[in-house]
C-alpha cells in the first residue's frame, strides 16, 4: 500500500495507492496476512490498529511526519482536561496515543462531513493542523478552538510565487489542499484533499494546465490521468536556514524501492501499537470509517 505523495517508482509497484482515508479503508477490509505501509509511521500505526491480528511492516521506521510531531499526548490531555465537556476531532496525522485521547479521526477527505455531523451546540476542539481547522470552521461556520500545527510542506508554499503562476498561466486552475496557509487557499479555484484534486484532475481532461499547491507526489498519479496536461507545482517559499527549500516531503521520500525490497525480504522493520492504546485508538477510527 502505497500514500499519493510516495516516490513514483513506489506507486507503481504498489497493490493499492491513495490517500489517508483510502488507506486506511483498504487495511480495514484486507484479508493479507502482511501490510507493508509505504508512507509515514502514523498510517501503519492506523493500519496496524484497524489490523491488530496481521503483521504491518514499513520500509523505513524513520518515516514521521512534521505534523503528527506537533501534537504530543500529554499536550493534547492537557488542553482536553482545560476545556472540559468539548469534543475532540483529531486529523489522522497524529499519533496513536493521541487518537487514543480522540472523541473521533477525521482525514482531508471527510473532515468537512465529520464535523457538519456534530450537533451544532456541542463545542469542539480540532487539531493539530490549523489551516485545514481553520478552513473547516469557515466552511461549517463552527466555532471550533484549533491547535496550533501544520504541515511543514503544504504550510510553506510561496503566495508570491502562486501570483506569477496566475498571472503566466490565467488558463490554469489552481488546486490546493486544506492544509495550505489561508493565503493560498484564496487564490485557490478547487480546495480539497489529494483524492479530490486528483478527482478533478481526471474530471477535466480538456484543461491544458493545472497549477498544484500540494505534495509532488501526486502529480505522477495526475499526469497518468492526464499524459497531455501541464502541471505546475507551486514553490516553496525560499527561507534561510531551511534545509529543504522543495515542495516534496522529506519523510515521504525515504522510502525507496531498496528499503522497500529489504522489508518485503526480511519481513521488517514492523510496527507496533500497545494494545492498551490501540483498544482506544480503534474506537474514534472506526467513528470516522462509519462516517466517510
Amino acid at each position: 500500500m502505497a500514500h499519493y505523495y510516495q516516490r513514483p517508482e513506489v506507486q507503481e509497484v504498489a497493490d493499492c495507492i491513495g490517500d489517508s482515508l483510502a488507506l486506511a479503508q483498504q487495511a480495514a477490509k484486507t484479508d493479507a496476512d502482511i501490510i507493508v505501509l509505504c508512507g509515514v509511521h502514523f498510517m501503519a500505526e492506523t493500519a496496524k490498529i484497524l489490523c491488530p491480528d496481521k503483521k504491518v511492516l514499513i520500509p523505513d521506521l524513520n518515516a514521521g511526519c512534521s505534523l503528527a510531531d506537533s501534537c504530543k499526548a500529554a499536550d493534547l490531555r492537557a488542553w482536553k482536561e482545560a476545556h472540559p465537556g468539548h469534543t475532540i476531532v483529531s486529523y489522522v496525522n497524529t499519533s496513536a496515543e493521541v487518537k487514543a485521547l480522540t472523541d473521533i479521526v477525521v482525514t482531508s477527505s471527510n473532515a468537512l462531513k465529520i464535523v457538519q455531523s456534530i450537533p451544532a451546540d456541542q463545542p469542539i476542539l480540532f487539531g493539530p493542523d490549523q489551516n485545514l481547522g481553520r478552513y473547516i470552521a469557515q466552511m461549517t461556520g463552527r466555532d471550533m478552538d484549533i491547535w496550533n500545527g501544520a504541515c511543514h510542506v503544504h504550510s510553506r508554499f510561496s503566495v508570491e510565487a502562486l501570483i506569477a503562476l496566475k498571472r503566466e498561466h490565467p488558463d490554469a486552475p489552481v488546486l490546493a489542499h486544506p492544509e495550505c496557509k489561508q493565503a493560498i487557499l484564496t487564490l485557490s479555484d478547487v480546495i480539497g484533499s489529494t483524492q479530490a484534486l486528483l478527482n478533478y484532475v481526471k474530471a477535466h481532461p480538456e484543461a491544458p494546465k493545472f497549477i498544484i499547491a500540494t505534495e509532488v507526489g501526486v502529480l505522477h498519479e495526475m499526469q497518468k490521468a492526464c499524459p497531455e496536461a501541464i502541471f505546475l507545482p507551486v514553490p516553496p517559499e525560499v527561507t534561510e536556514g531551511v534545509g529543504c527549500q522543495c515542495n516534496e516531503c522529506e519523510y515521504m521520500r525515504m522510502i525507496t524501492l531498496e528499503k522497500l525490497y529489504d522489508c518485503l525480504l526480511h519481513n521488517s522493520p514492523e510496527v507496533f501499537v500497545a494494545p492498551a492504546i490501540a483498544e482506544k485508538a480503534i474506537i474514534p477510527i472506526q467513528r470516522m470509517l462509519a462516517l466517510s
